[in-house]
């Protein structure tokens, strides 16, 4: 029986602004990427979504990306490898302390929006993301793009990398993320996500978009936590694979 994680981008209001249903997807994931406060997130929000993710047994991950507040952290931003190094470290700094504040612990992280898009394509970036990692805390362990630059990167700094597929996003026939904006980008019907996800899981492959399958290791599987239909979703996927026979578990559990 395969093991699964099911994880999803939580903590991402801002001040009195809310992104998601996040109490309601920590009843359905095994882990939690909480964001930082750069592209989303701020002390707030971060400690009280570790202290939730604590009393619901789900494990909690540092979820790193551009600072940019506006764009969501989905625009790409002229920062240097070695500058993007620094700002990765200080943001696993700084969940480290605010998880620490809440009474849980971070074990792993997980790039987010256009920094993950870079450091999948871009070897330079993605080891940047590794080797801030692995300066702030090399027991952590790297939740990486399947099939891309963040695999090898994590793996030559030392971590522990975990590969996952994304139920809600399609894929391209190199088996990267079709980029948001772009016709196939987006899945938003629950059933064929779910669908899509077990048939990856199985067959250990991404599905591309003409059906193609590209063998990868798959250990978790991200639902994104800010849309109207993310629980739904979650719940479905999480459904489907229990269905299947799929064990849930966190990857890298505190």
């Amino acid at each position: 029986m395969p093991t699964i994680d099911l994880n999803a981008d939580l903590g991402e209001g801002f001040g009195a602004y809310a992104c998601g249903d996040d109490r309601a997807m920590l009843d359905v994931v095994t882990s939690a990427n909480v964001a930082c406060g750069l592209h989303a997130g701020d002390p707030e929000i971060m400690a009280s979504t570790f202290a939730m993710a604590k009393a619901k047994g789900v494990a909690v991950g540092a979820h790193p990306g551009f600072p940019d507040l506006w764009g969501f952290g989905r625009r790409r931003m002229p920062f240097t490898a070695a500058e993007i190094e620094r700002l990765v470290a200080y943001q696993v700094g700084a969940a480290q302390a605010l998880a620490a504040y809440a009474g849980h612990r971070i074990t792993y992280v997980k790039a987010h929006g256009a920094l993950a898009n870079l450091a999948a394509a871009e070897r330079d970036v993605a080891d940047a993301v590794a080797k801030a990692v692995k300066a702030v805390d090399p027991t952590l362990a790297l939740l990486a793009i399947a099939l891309s630059a963040q695999v090898p990167a994590g793996e030559a700094a030392g971590l522990a990398v975990h590969q996952e597929i994304f139920a809600d996003r399609g894929y391209d026939e190199a088996g990267q993320l079709i980029a948001r904006g772009k016709p196939g980008a987006l899945l938003q019907d629950a059933d064929e996500a779910a669908d899509r996800a077990i048939a990856m899981v199985e067959e250990g492959a991404i599905v591309t978009t003409s059906g193609a399958r590209l063998t990868t290791p798959i250990r978790s599987i991200c639902v994104h936590g800010d849309s109207d239909y993310a629980v739904a979703m979650a719940r479905a996927v999480r459904q489907r694979l229990r269905a299947a026979g799929v064990h849930l578990a966190a990857f890298a559990a505190a």
